[in-house]
C-alpha cells in the first residue's frame, strides 16, 4: 500500500528549505492556481504572470502557514491576496497615468502646430529679397545682430532694419493668405 504525504506535511517541509517537498507541492496545486487565476482575472496573459509571481514568492510565503487550516484553502487566500493586490497596483498607476493621454494628445497637437508654422515660415522665406532673407535666418538661427553684422558685413542698426523688413513682408503674406 502507497503512502502518501499530506500537503500540510509538505508545506511544512518545504518552508522548512525541503526542495523536493516544495516541487511537489507545486506538482500538486499548479494547475488549481492557474485555473483560480484566471477566473479572478478572465485574462490568461495576466493569469499566467499572477500563477509564476505566487510561484515565485510561495517559498517565503510558505514561513507564514501555521497548518490551522488545509493547505489548498490557505493557498487559495494567497492567490486571493495577490489577485487584490495586483488589482489594487494597476488602479494605482491608472490613477497615476490619468491625463497623461491627455498631455500627450496637446503635446502633439502644439507638435504639429509648430511644425506647420516652421513649414510655413520656410517657404514664405523663399519669396523674401535675397538680402532679408539670409539677415532672416541668420537671426533666426540665434545669430545676435552683432553676428549677423559680421556675417554680412553691415552695420548692426541694418540688421535690425533688414529683420523689419522681413516681418513686414511676412505679415502682409500671412494676411494675403487668410483672405483666401
Amino acid at each position: 500500500m502507497r503512502m502518501t504525504v499530506s500537503d500540510e506535511s509538505l508545506a511544512r517541509a518545504a518552508a522548512a528549505g525541503d526542495p523536493e517537498a516544495f516541487s511537489s507541492l507545486l506538482q500538486r496545486h499548479y494547475d488549481g492556481v492557474y485555473r483560480l487565476a484566471f477566473r479572478l482575472t478572465g485574462v490568461q496573459a495576466e493569469a499566467e504572470d499572477l500563477t509564476q509571481d505566487i510561484c515565485a514568492a510561495l517559498p517565503a510565503k510558505l514561513q507564514g502557514f501555521r497548518g490551522e487550516a488545509k493547505f489548498t484553502t490557505w493557498l487559495w487566500r494567497v492567490v486571493v491576496n495577490a489577485t487584490h493586490d495586483r488589482r489594487r497596483r494597476a488602479a494605482t498607476r491608472a490613477r497615476h497615468a490619468d491625463g497623461w493621454g491627455d498631455w500627450e494628445v496637446g503635446r502633439r497637437a502644439a507638435e504639429a502646430e509648430t511644425a506647420q508654422a516652421l513649414d510655413w515660415l520656410t517657404q514664405a522665406m523663399r519669396a523674401l529679397p535675397e538680402d532679408l532673407r539670409d539677415t532672416l535666418a541668420l537671426v533666426l538661427d540665434d545669430a545676435t545682430h552683432e553676428q549677423a553684422a559680421d556675417v554680412l558685413g553691415i552695420s548692426p542698426g541694418t540688421v535690425s532694419w533688414r529683420i523689419s523688413e522681413a516681418k513686414k513682408h511676412l505679415r502682409a503674406l500671412r494676411e494675403k493668405e487668410d483672405q483666401i
